[in-house]
């Protein structure tokens, strides 16, 4: 979760292997009878359904990147169905969060840098993508690492949310 959080952070993006490594890595563990949170295959089956299909429609949107998509089904093989809703909740309240600050300093730039952190890398356009004309389609800029707020989230639920 470390590196799926710090690559989106910087980057904006989820590698496919580091996603594919997760969801191998749980799929061994619940094969090994090691799963860390006691789920049994069904359970984390569905988790990882789940995640995905739920963000699977933002994504189809337009609202969010493939590999915040990806990523979330991995996670549901890790931490089961459950888990996912206040995981949710705890990331969309951070991604929440990072969008209000940059919109607040996109209308007072009182720093520059801190606007541009939150913003993120700015994404080169492919010379595939030049129409005829010579110019860029409009794309969508990912502004919020999301993948990264769900990592976070996470370590927030496995330290604290499963106490109760």
């Amino acid at each position: 979760m470390l590196f799926i959080a710090v690559y989106d952070f910087r980057q904006r993006r989820v590698p496919n292997w580091l996603v594919l490594a997760g969801a191998a890595v749980a799929l061994a563990a619940l094969g090994l009878g090691m799963q860390p949170f006691g789920l049994e295959w069904t359970t984390a089956l569905t988790g990882s359904a789940v995640g995905f299909g739920c963000l699977l429609l933002i994504y189809a949107a337009g609202y969010m990147g493939a590999g915040d998509v990806k990523f979330a089904g991995a996670l549901g093989l890790w931490v089961g169905l459950f888990a996912l809703l206040p995981i949710w909740v705890g990331a969309s309240l951070l991604a929440g969060l990072h969008s209000a600050a940059w919109l607040a300093l996109q209308r007072w730039p009182f720093s520059p840098r801190l606007a541009l952190m939150l913003q993120g890398p700015a994404s080169p356009v492919s010379s595939s993508a030049i129409d005829s004309d010579g110019s860029a389609p409009p794309k969508r800029r990912r502004i919020v690492p999301y993948a990264a707020y769900l990592a976070m989230a996470t370590a927030v639920w496995m330290v604290w949310g499963r106490q109760s």
